[in-house]
């Protein structure tokens, strides 16, 4: 049985409803405190967003298969957090409306305290340019659900009305690359197909 080192409830249910067998498992990773140091360091959004998900993995040293994801929003370059206050979203949704920005979606897999597998989905989203007064109520109507996302946004919900085009892997958006790990784990013989 896999483990997901996440309480991550969409990605929960991305994996119940695939089918896939898991137990879920919090991992204790101080999340800031890593990127402020590889950004530090140099490293890019989409190498960041690698990083933490295997440092998740690595973390709960259980036995089996870990899974640890991570996703990171990158705009012009530059890393967005998830907004701590309705002020930051608003910020955020301003700053990238009416452009692009990518969102990188990291899984590693970890055995026996070793990475075994990995994979990046990076996919491009173009946001509609959006009037001040929409992102405003936006944020107002959606503050509990956005404020555990990066960029501000959940495209299963409302968020959706803010983009024109979205270039990638649906489920990377969401969290996870579901197929590609799909596709290792039926490699693997651990689920069928």
């Amino acid at each position: 049985m896999l483990i997901l080192a996440s309480t991550s409830k969409i990605r929960a249910t991305l994996l119940r409803n695939a089918a896939i067998p898991f137990e879920a498992k919090p991992a204790r990773v101080d999340e800031s405190m890593v990127k402020e140091s590889l950004l530090a360091e140099g490293h890019s959004p989409r190498s960041i967003a690698d990083a933490l998900a295997e440092l998740k993995a690595l973390r709960l040293r259980e036995p089996g298969k870990i899974l640890g994801c991570d996703q990171v929003l990158d705009h012009e370059g530059k890393l967005v957090s998830k907004p701590t206050i309705p002020e930051d979203a608003v910020d955020q949704l301003t700053a990238m409306s009416g452009g692009k920005h990518r969102l990188h979606s990291a899984a590693v897999i970890v055995e026996d305290g070793k990475p075994i597998w990995r994979h990046i989905s990076s996919v491009i989203m173009t946001m509609r340019q959006l009037s001040p007064d929409y992102i405003a109520d936006y944020v107002a109507r959606n503050w509990d659900d956005i404020r555990h996302s990066a960029g501000s946004y959940t495209l299963e919900g409302e968020g959706a009305r803010l983009f024109h085009r979205v270039e990638g892997d649906y489920f990377a958006v969401l969290g996870l690359p579901l197929l590609p790990l799909i596709d290792f784990l039926a490699t693997r013989g651990d689920i069928r197909t």
